[in-house]
């Protein structure tokens, strides 16, 4: 699983840079608040619009890709985001900020989509070892990215925008410099292709899950700030404990649960846990001890869900690898976008406890929606190891890694 081209490195990476502009922001919303005079689901909106236009732009990814190739769909995400992220922090309103971090949702798509696809199809090896690679960035990325973003935010609430753009920067310069030349290949996407990828069942589903899921996930990264109420550099180190536990157990606990219990009954236990801790969160909204934990124990669950669900998409439908990640992103990030406004809105009008109850009501409304639909996905669990990979080939790669060190 580690020994693997350099268009896979190299892409991941920049995944590692790119996915540190998500926690980069989550310990600044408080202080763009308190400053700008926003209130907090003012505030979600920068949440709300960077997944509305990531979700719709999402349709649009595998068009371009499939004719200016992977090179050059990635550098240009990585170059819108650095134009959205740098004039986010130029703005002296709450509306310009979310208006520009919905540029820099257009820029994510065009990365996220093509990254994913490119690692998959370049990786030597199965598609879960690509996944884990692809999932360990993504964690990596998270775990760093509330540090930096509580030291900048520190600062000024500015500076973790421009921090953004400057590691955008580095990312496309990487890609640029190190990612071989991939021009188009194969017959050219048509930009119907995710929506009609919809219509087969085991795809929609999972899709609909991640969408529920999504209002926990969001409840947890665009309000918790709020009732928590510690300085940015604080909240960096809490949300770094989160984005840690969730790259350990995407790598490490989610093949293992996998092997042992299967693929989707692995999705379901990890979504339980995830409602469980909502509902803790819920309950004692006013402890500050409980809400740091609950954060940081919501990453392990959360890592598993990531990897599973991730390799669940890229198998469950018959068609190109692009055109269901492309699908499966516009259904869970336009379905999903309400849930941070929606968050902010309840806690600030009706009740500080409710968004952490709502949002354990939609996670467990995606745990019933996939249990009664488990069948479409019998056969991922029929293959060998449900899926996963077999403990002798991950020995087996930690020696050739160990050598090679």
């Amino acid at each position: 699983m580690w020994r693997q081209p350099k268009t896979v490195w190299t892409v991941a990476f920049a995944c590692v840079i790119a996915f540190m502009g998500i926690g980069l922001v989550d310990p600044i919303l408080k202080p763009i608040a308190e400053e700008l005079g926003a209130s907090p689901s003012q505030v979600s909106l920068l949440f709300t619009s960077y997944m509305v236009v990531m979700g719709v732009a999402m349709l649009g990814t595998g068009w371009v890709s499939s004719r200016f190739g992977a090179k050059r769909t990635l550098m240009a995400g990585l170059a819108i985001i650095i134009v959205g992220a740098g004039l986010a922090g130029c703005m002296n309103g709450i509306d310009g900020i979310v208006a520009f971090r919905g540029v820099w949702g257009l820029g994510n798509a065009l990365f996220i989509a093509t990254a994913l696809a490119t690692i998959t199809a370049a990786a030597r090896g199965s598609v879960g070892q690509a996944i884990v690679l692809y999932e360990a960035a993504l964690g990596v990325g998270i775990a760093a990215g509330p540090l930096l973003g509580g030291a900048l935010g520190g600062i000024s609430w500015r500076f973790p925008f421009f921090g953004v753009a400057t590691l955008m920067l580095v990312a496309l310069l990487g890609v640029g410099l190190l990612l071989p030349a991939t021009p188009p290949s194969g017959r050219p996407s048509s930009i119907t292709a995710p929506l009609k990828a919809l219509r087969h069942p085991a795809l929609l589903t999972v899709g609909l899950t991640a969408l529920l899921y999504n209002f926990g996930f969001f409840t947890l990264l665009a309000y918790t700030p709020f009732p928590l109420d510690l300085p940015a550099t604080q909240v960096g180190l809490v949300f770094f404990g989160w984005g840690l536990m969730l790259a350990l157990t995407s790598v490490a606990v989610a093949p293992w649960l996998q092997r042992r219990i299967g693929t989707t009954a692995g999705i379901l236990v990890a979504l339980l846990g995830f409602a469980a801790i909502l509902v803790v969160m819920g309950v004692w909204t006013g402890s500050k001890p409980v809400l740091v934990v609950c954060v940081v124990a919501a990453g392990a669950f959360l890592g598993v869900n990531n990897t599973l669900i991730t390799e669940t998409v890229m198998k469950a439908a018959p068609v190109e690898r692009p055109v269901a990640s492309a699908a499966y992103s516009f259904v869970r990030f336009t379905g999903g976008a309400i849930a941070p406004w929606l968050a902010g809105h309840l806690g600030e009008a009706v009740d500080a406890h409710l968004p952490f109850y709502v949002g354990a009501g939609a996670v467990l409304a995606g745990v019933l929606l996939l249990g009664s639909q488990r069948h479409l996905l019998h056969a991922i669990d029929r293959e060998p190891g449900h899926g996963a990979e077999q403990p002798h080939s991950l020995q087996e790669a930690a020696v050739v890694t160990t050598a090679d060190a």
